[in-house]
């Protein structure tokens, strides 16, 4: 069952750059050639405007291959684990009959004969995370802790490659465990630096027996 945390972006820094606000997460599950994605981009906030960001706590995966086709987006949950494979209507991204090898992550696998896929991964209906070029016999593994990074940049639209360079300027970790609101309010900017930090939190009530 999908947990959506409601956030707030609130502006309250002295920017006067028309700088933009940038939202990633990482995929802890692999290191390797990873490609962290601009999944949210607050273009412009003035001052004291706010934003709202819906987190959920899971996702959706689709592939696509060299053609520039796409799969149907398909739910994915911690334990999930998909393959794709040739039908005689053509590829079909399906869940697997297995579950995926770790518990808390989900993992897709290229069960072609012929082809290598990209596979994508989806939040709120924005791409969050991609692998590409995953072979025949290879599979693509994710898992998101609930944390987001958080930092100040221009020129960046979203679904875009963060490079290095940026990414060491969107370095503020916000950890939303159990977390079910909040605002992310940015102070500084000016000669300041920029900061995000978590206001008016509401937290997942305890359910006791």
């Amino acid at each position: 069952m999908s947990n959506t945390i409601k956030l707030n972006f609130i502006n309250r820094s002295n920017d006067a750059n028309n700088s933009d606000v940038v939202i990633f997460q990482k995929n802890v599950a692999s290191n390797f050639d990873e490609h962290h994605i601009a999944w949210k981009v607050i273009k412009n906030p003035s001052h004291k405007e706010s934003h709202p960001i819906h987190y959920s706590t899971n996702f959706q995966v689709a592939a696509s291959d060299s053609y520039g086709n796409f799969t149907p987006h398909l739910s994915a949950y911690d334990g999930s684990s998909f393959e794709m494979v040739e039908k005689a209507s053509g590829y079909t991204l399906q869940p697997s009959q297995y579950f995926a090898t770790n518990i808390d992550e989900v993992e897709i696998q290229n069960n072609l004969e012929l082809g290598s896929i990209n596979i994508n991964c989806y939040k709120d209906g924005k791409l969050l995370a991609t692998k590409r070029n995953i072979a025949p016999g290879q599979k693509a593994v994710f898992k998101f802790n609930p944390k987001i990074y958080i930092g100040v940049t221009s020129g960046i639209e979203e679904g875009q490659i963060l490079n290095p360079a940026i990414i060491s300027k969107i370095n503020t970790e916000i950890n939303l465990f159990e977390v079910q609101s909040a605002d992310i309010v940015m102070t500084g900017g000016g000669s300041e630096p920029f900061n995000f930090s978590l206001e008016n939190v509401t937290y997942i009530p305890v359910e006791l027996e």
